[in-house]
Order: structure tokens, then C-alpha cells, then sequence
């Protein structure tokens, strides 16, 4: 690394997501900014699976995450949920000092153009995000509270970092699901079990034990996670994907894929066949497995039998219900189901250990892990990308 200050970029390559490289710039503002833009230096944020997904989906049409973040030709910047603080500004509502909390970069250092900016945070307005999600537009802004001790600080915003994303969506999915009624099934069978957002379903499913609404969860995961799926008790049963066609092929049921394994998916399809009510895509933890799958010939595959698969799109189900019991309900509903699983996950005995790291090497390591399946279901990772 050169000794001048510089920005860093941890590129991925869009065909080869382990493919991840460190990229220098200069430190963006360090010249003078053009009039509305201000420069946000990213403090630390979350890498999930949730990240290899958009990695994975980053040029679906509707998803497009690789426009968030332009990259040269054939790389991408992975979207991560974190906080920042501007450090340098020419927009008279962004002051250097604002800490936010938003969409970002596996960078350094990102450049916005503040658009709807108040108290509460901003939209980015930059050409280039036009037509995408408002919810990863947005960032929110970061309230300090004076004399709070700061490793509280630290703690709970990890927390938020890690969860408040994949908790969303299972809160959502969770939401639609029972607001179809479950599609008149009996059993919900989530894939890639060990997935953050897959248990925080579950949980959320789990609730409902001794309601009428109650449902059989199932989870589906690897050999060497089974042990951990079953302790964490929301699952009324766990199988290894091995064991996919133990499910009984008579018990109506709905497929929640966090995995995006084709091969598991047409598994579970032909098990059930009719019995299977409802294909809801959410994730790509097993993205190799899920994309661009082909026959050995080359042809596409054969149409599988029962529905076909549904892609869940968070944000979509997020507007409804903010027209639906607007924004403060919505807040205050998910607010107390995500206290409920924060609970869970604290403590001794609790789901989820924080691990931190710094700097662009640790970033690439804790990336390429989760690429490759190797991450810990009991690990969450918050990351630092300045090595300073």
C-alpha cells in the first residue's frame, strides 16, 4: 500500500464471486466536491450471506444491486448495510460530523448526492440510482446519545448492522406468508436452515405454536450445521439436504429457499409435486448451485412439477405494508418481533457471536468464506475496511 492517503475498493468479479481484489483511488473530496455532494467514510458494516446474494443476483432484472456502487467493466462493489460518517461536504443539509446508517460499499469511501435531506437522514439522488429500491436509497441518520458508554454503542449497532436487513425480510416473509394463509399448507420447509434470515423466519414462525395459525417448520441444511440448526429450538424438525426426500409427500407444504440450490429445489419439487403450494426464492447462500444451471447437454432444464418458483422481493412487501398500517405501525410491529429475536441472540447460550475485523484483507477473507459455504451459522461478521 502506497504511504499518501488513499480510498479502497474491494471489488468482486461479477463471473467468479471469490475472484475479490483491493483496489486504490484517491480519497474522494480531498480536491473539492461539486455543489450537493457530500463524501461518507465507512466506518464498519455487516457481511453476511444476504451480501453473496446480491453478489449473485446483482443483474436480475428488478434486483440490478451491481448499479448501486459502478465498478470498472466485469467487477462489481457488493452492497453491505453499515454505518458512515461524511467527512467532507458541499450540501448545506449534510454536515462533516453526521454519522448515517444505510446502503454502502465494501469501500472506504462513498460519494452521494443528497436528495429529500432533513433531520432524518436523505435519499441518494445520484444519476445512477435513479429507479432502484427507496429503502437501499436511503440513509438514515445516526442519533448520539450523550454519555452513552460506547462499547454499548459499538454493541448495539453491530446488532443492527447484522440484523436489522435479514430480520426485515424474515419479518416480511413471515407477513406474507401467513397473510396468504400459507397458501392452505401445513408445513413451511426453509432451506439453507442456518442462514440468518432463514432461523429469524423460523422464529417467527415458531411464535405461532398452539395458535391456529401454528405450521410445522422444517429446516434443511448441511451435515456439519445440523447440530447447530436443532439447538437453536424454532425448528420442529431439521434435515440434512441428503434427506430431502424423507418429507412426507402427502403434507401440504410451502418451499421457503434461502439457498438457491436448483439441484435441492427440483429435489423437494418432484418429492411433493402437487402437495407443494408455494415456491418463495428469497436467497442464494449456494449460489454456484443456483445460477445459470444447465443440463448436461446444454439444454435448460426440465419444467418442474407444482408452482412455479415465486422470487420474494423485500422491498415490494415493505411498501405495501407501510400503506397498510403506515410507517410508524410498521415500525412498531417489526420493532417488537425484532426485540423478541434480539433476545435470542444475546448472552451466554445466545444464537449469534459477534467477530470483528479490519482492514481490506480481513474483508476478502470473511468474504471468500461465505462464498465458499464455509461461514459459521453461530458467527456474525462486522468488518472495518480501513485498516487504520
Amino acid at each position: 500500500m502506497s504511504a499518501a492517503p488513499v480510498a479502497l475498493d474491494i471489488q468482486v468479479r461479477r463471473g467468479d464471486l471469490r475472484d475479490a481484489r483491493v483496489v486504490e483511488t484517491p480519497v474522494p473530496g480531498a480536491n473539492g466536491l461539486e455543489p450537493g455532494r457530500a463524501v461518507l467514510r465507512v466506518e464498519r458494516f455487516a457481511l453476511t450471506a444476504n451480501n453473496v446474494t446480491y453478489g449473485a443476483c446483482g443483474e436480475l432484472p428488478g434486483l440490478e444491486y451491481w448499479r448501486f456502487f459502478p465498478a470498472p467493466e466485469g467487477w462489481g462493489c457488493v452492497p453491505v448495510w453499515g454505518f458512515a460518517t461524511a467527512v467532507a461536504s458541499s450540501h448545506p443539509d449534510v454536515a462533516v460530523g453526521d454519522r448515517f446508517y444505510g446502503f454502502l460499499p465494501m469501500s472506504t469511501h462513498l460519494v452521494v448526492e443528497p436528495a429529500a435531506a432533513g433531520p432524518q437522514g436523505f435519499v441518494d439522488g445520484a444519476a445512477h440510482r435513479q429507479g432502484l429500491s427507496p429503502v437501499y436509497n436511503t440513509y438514515v441518520r445516526v442519533r448520539e446519545q450523550p454519555g452513552r458508554d460506547p462499547a454499548a454503542r459499538a454493541a448495539s449497532e453491530a446488532e443492527a448492522m447484522l440484523l436489522r436487513p435479514l430480520f426485515t425480510t424474515a419479518f416480511l416473509i413471515d407477513d406474507f406468508l401467513a397473510d396468504e394463509g400459507f397458501f392452505g399448507a401445513r408445513r413451511i420447509v426453509l432451506a439453507s436452515a442456518s442462514s440468518k434470515t432463514a432461523y429469524a423466519t423460523a422464529f417467527l414462525l415458531a411464535r405461532r405454536r398452539g395458535t391456529p395459525q401454528a405450521v410445522e417448520v422444517v429446516g434443511l441444511t448441511s451435515p456439519a450445521n445440523v447440530g447447530f440448526v436443532e439447538r437453536l429450538g424454532c425448528y420442529d424438525r431439521v434435515l440434512a439436504y441428503a434427506d430431502a426426500e424423507r418429507l412426507e409427500a402427502d403434507v401440504p407444504t410451502v418451499y421457503v429457499d434461502m439457498s438457491g440450490d436448483a439441484g435441492l429445489r427440483e429435489r423437494v419439487h418432484r418429492r411433493l409435486g402437487d402437495a407443494l403450494r408455494h415456491d418463495c426464492a428469497v436467497g442464494l447462500t449456494r449460489w454456484e448451485e443456483g445460477v445459470g444451471r444447465r443440463r448436461a447437454d446444454g439444454a435448460a432444464p426440465a419444467p418442474l412439477p407444482g408452482p412455479k418458483p415465486a422470487m420474494f422481493f423485500a422491498p415490494a412487501r415493505w411498501k405495501k405494508r407501510e400503506a397498510d398500517w403506515g410507517a410508524a405501525g410498521f415500525m412498531a410491529r417489526q420493532s417488537e418481533a425484532r426485540d423478541a429475536f434480539s433476545a435470542k441472540l444475546r448472552g451466554d447460550g445466545g444464537w449469534m457471536t459477534v467477530v470483528e475485523g479490519r482492514g481490506p484483507a480481513d474483508v476478502v477473507r470473511v468474504w471468500r468464506e461465505l462464498v465458499d459455504g464455509r461461514g459459521r451459522p453461530e458467527q456474525g461478521h462486522v468488518l472495518a475496511p480501513d485498516p487504520a
